[in-house]
């Protein structure tokens, strides 16, 4: 999965490919943290209560329901980079703020506490596709 912050947030940017079949699964939209920046992020930490969202690669791992419904745990495996994102509570969630009639509207999307929020209605599935040791590279 390759979530592309160079994007604006308006703007498809969360890429889930099927390297094995050569097939692109998803194509959405995604929130980045809310101290990350406006429609374009510009800054990401590392830290903990700073809602900004992480960069670098992560691996996905188990799935659990909690108050944003199902959500997907990652761990970071760049140290001083995402290493904190399991203890920070970043995860992968659905949100009604990120959705393609804001972005048709030119609406940002919602902003999050730091996770890579997707649209409530594509959460279950982008989560099961990933769940479980794939590879999350953020940039």
């Amino acid at each position: 999965t390759i979530c592309d912050y160079s994007k604006p947030s308006s703007r498809r940017r969360l890429y889930v490919l099927d390297l094995v079949n050569g097939r692109l699964l998803y194509h959405t939209f995604v929130a980045h943290g809310k101290n990350s920046g406006g429609e374009y992020t510009q800054s990401f930490s590392n830290l903990n209560s700073s809602h900004k969202s992480s960069l670098g690669f992560m691996i996905t791992d188990d799935t659990y329901f909690g108050g944003n419904g199902y959500s997907l745990h990652f761990n970071g495996v760049e140290r001083g980079i995402n290493d904190q994102v399991r203890n920070r509570a970043i995860v992968m969630h659905g949100s009604n703020y990120v959705n393609a009639v804001r972005a048709a509207r030119g609406t940002m999307m919602g902003r999050s506490y730091g996770c890579p929020a997707v649209p409530a209605e594509e959460a279950e599935t982008i989560i099961d596709a990933i769940k479980g040791g794939t590879c999350f590279f953020a940039y």
